[in-house]
C-alpha cells in the first residue's frame, strides 16, 4: 500500500510540475519591446534601449554585420541619429508568430529622414527579428533589416 501511495505522489508530482511550468506565452509582448526600439529611433534616443536586446545579439542591415547592438550603437546608430533633424516611420504593419520561447516577427514600413543640412531621404525597409524570451522579458537575439528607395509609380497608375 505504501509503495503505491508513493507511486501515485510521484506521478502526481510529474503530472502537475508541467502544467505550472508552461503558462501562456505572450507574443505580442515582442511586438512591443519592438515597437519601443522603434519609439527610441523616431526620438532619435537610444536611452535604455540595449535592455531590448540580449548581449549576445547579431544586427545585420542592408547587407553588413552590425555586431551587437554596443557596437551597433556606437558605431552606426548613434552617430547617424546625430546626424538626422527627423526620424519618422510611416505604414508599420507588423506580423509576430511563436514558437515556445521564441517568436519571430515582420516588420514592413516606409520612413522618412531629415538630414541636417535640411535633405530629406525617404526608403521602403523590411525587418525579421527574433527575439527570446528570457528574465521575464523579450529580448531581440537577431535583427535584419534592409531599406531601397521607394518605386517609382507611372502617373495615373497604381
Amino acid at each position: 500500500m505504501r509503495r503505491l501511495t508513493i507511486t501515485a505522489i510521484t506521478l502526481a508530482m510529474l503530472v502537475a510540475v508541467p502544467a505550472q511550468a508552461t503558462e501562456p506565452v505572450d507574443y505580442q509582448g515582442a511586438a512591443a519591446a519592438l515597437a519601443q526600439y522603434k519609439s527610441a529611433m523616431e526620438k532619435r534616443d537610444l536611452t535604455g534601449v540595449e535592455a531590448l536586446f540580449s548581449p549576445d545579439a547579431q544586427i545585420f542591415e542592408s547587407g553588413g554585420v552590425e555586431g551587437n547592438f554596443a557596437h551597433y550603437r556606437d558605431h552606426h546608430l548613434g552617430p547617424e541619429l546625430k546626424e538626422f533633424r527627423s526620424f519618422a516611420f510611416r505604414n508599420y504593419k507588423i506580423s509576430v508568430r511563436g514558437e515556445g520561447d521564441v517568436a519571430i516577427a515582420t516588420e514592413t514600413y516606409s520612413f522618412s529622414i531629415v538630414l541636417a543640412s535640411g535633405e530629406t531621404i525617404e526608403r521602403d525597409g523590411v525587418a525579421t527579428s527574433v527575439l527570446k524570451w528570457e528574465n521575464g522579458k523579450w529580448q531581440i537575439l537577431n535583427l535584419h533589416s534592409s531599406s531601397r528607395k521607394p518605386k517609382v509609380r507611372p502617373a495615373g497608375g497604381a
